[in-house]
């Protein structure tokens, strides 16, 4: 009812006398409806003046105008001496990096300091990790099988001074791997945490791609803009999906931005590109589609689709992977619905991405028109390694012959590549070996290799895999 604003400005007399006659009024009125109840004539409104001639007695009017005046003043001391609240969101800066949103972060430790860490923003995933480090850092009790580890979950997280309470997940896994990769959460990442829809779904998060900025903020805290769909949201782990439509037919695909590249069923995937032979496909992940450096990823079959209808958007020209069975059943379990794939964050680099959990609505605002030319690299399929080197598992073909030159001269699945044009990997995120590695078609690159110990050079060209689709090529010769 009363508002003193002296915790954001200063204090203002006028405003004080204002608010003080409001309340003078406020009860003036009160006393006449009373008196209207015992029988007595009083007009319908009676300013302060007129107290004496319409029933309120001098006695009762200073009574009132003092306990106005009280509530006021003690509402003011309670306003000048409580401090500022903070931001109901918080907005930080993000590295965008092989199309995955990296955060700074900061953890409490037991002695009271803190130690500021990298957190992965993973929206499509509701597994809460941390790395090992950060689980004894913080006197995590780590139990350990053959196949992974698991530990408590930290208490909490801050994010650009918003605390973010972890304590309703059950348990953080914590990846097995050596001491000397204690650091690692996820190879080819600087990260030590996620951020997993589990955390996120009870907050508001918008991610602004072009402007390379994170925002998270309690329910109606954020203002969302643009273009607008609800989505199906699973009550229990955050998984978003939206409805969408490929030729007509109507499918859900998963919002996955913690993803680099997209993804499709496998009979959709090899329905489409029957019926669409002349649409740009490959085999082997490169660029954006190189996503973990698995065993399977030279032989992935990526495609461009035409357009995709997702929520409120038309995507086109979308780089895809063919997203094996067994791959797309986990993925269907966990979101609890039937899902067609997934879109992945290489779709939406050019929009502010919004989730607004509680009212189970995405918003999707354009922020610039640009073409990522994600598939203008070297063809080479990467793994990388908890040391922080980089093994080749294979070379991608371009015009039906290998992208790179093969053989005992040239690069073989198992070798490392150590630099490119003299520039060393170690040690660098997958987003970072990429951007070396992409250019201009036609552009040289020197690649530095390793093989049983021996360091040589193997010259590359860069090369536009996944060329336009025919349409999108016959409109710009009409141009």
């Amino acid at each position: 009812m009363f508002y003193v604003s002296a915790a954001d400005k200063p204090f203002d007399v006028k405003a004080f006398e204002a608010q003080i006659a409001s309340c003078v009024t406020l009860l003036a009125s009160s006393t006449a409806r009373r008196e209207r109840a015992r029988g007595e004539k009083v007009p319908n409104y009676a300013p302060v003046a007129e107290w004496q001639t319409y029933g309120a007695t001098i006695r009762n009017m200073r009574f009132y105008f003092a306990g106005c005046a009280l509530f006021l003043l003690c509402s003011l001391s309670r306003a000048q001496s409580k401090p500022a609240l903070p931001s109901e969101a918080v907005t930080v800066p993000a590295a965008i990096d092989h199309s995955r949103v990296v955060i700074n972060a900061d953890i409490s430790l037991p002695d009271g300091s803190t130690q500021r860490i990298h957190a992965w923003v993973d929206n499509g995933n509701p597994d809460l990790y941390v790395s090992r480090r950060v689980a004894t850092l913080l006197g995590l009790a780590v139990s350990c099988n053959d196949h992974e580890c698991s530990s408590p979950p930290p208490p909490a997280i801050n994010v650009g001074g918003m605390t973010i309470p972890l304590v309703g997940i059950k348990q953080a896994k914590v990846p097995l791997k050596p001491v000397n990769a204690a650091s690692v959460l996820a190879a080819g990442m600087s990260v030590e945490i996620n951020l997993p829809s589990s955390v996120l779904r009870h907050y508001d998060v918008l991610i602004d791609f072009p402007g390379h900025k994170f925002s998270i903020g309690a329910p109606g805290a954020i203002h969302f803009r643009g273009p607008s769909g609800k989505v199906q949201i699973n009550a229990e782990n955050g998984l978003i999906q939206v409805p969408s439509q490929i030729e007509n037919k109507k499918y859900n695909l998963a919002l996955d931005l913690g993803a680099c590249i997209s993804f499709l069923s496998s009979e959709l995937f090899d329905k489409l590109a029957g019926a669409h032979p002349d649409w740009p496909h490959m085999t082997g992940a490169v660029g954006s589609a190189n996503m973990w450096g698995l065993d399977e990823e030279p032989k992935w079959k990526v495609m461009r689709l035409d357009r995709v209808q997702y929520g409120p958007l038309f995507l086109a020209n979308v780089a895809l992977v063919d997203f094996p069975k067994d791959r797309k059943e986990f993925f269907e379990k966990r979101a609890g619905v039937p899902t067609a794939g997934l879109i992945g964050s290489n779709a939406l680099l050019n929009y502010r991405v919004g989730l607004d959990y509680a009212h189970a609505t995405v918003y999707f605002e354009f922020g610039r028109m640009f073409n990522f030319p994600d598939f203008d690299v070297i063809g080479l399929t990467l793994r990388p390694e908890d040391d922080g080197r980089f093994t080749i598992l294979g070379v991608a073909e371009f015009d039906g012959r290998p992208s790179v030159t093969p053989g005992s001269d040239g690069v073989q699945p198992g070798d490392h590549l150590i630099a490119v044009d003299s520039i060393p990997v170690g040690g660098s995120s997958m987003g970072q070996v990429w951007a070396m590695l992409g250019g201009t078609p036609g552009q040289e690159r020197k690649l530095t290799i390793e093989r049983a110990g021996r360091q040589f050079k193997v010259p590359a060209n860069v090369q536009h895999f996944l060329a336009e689709l025919p349409d999108e090529r016959e409109r710009k010769k009409e141009k």
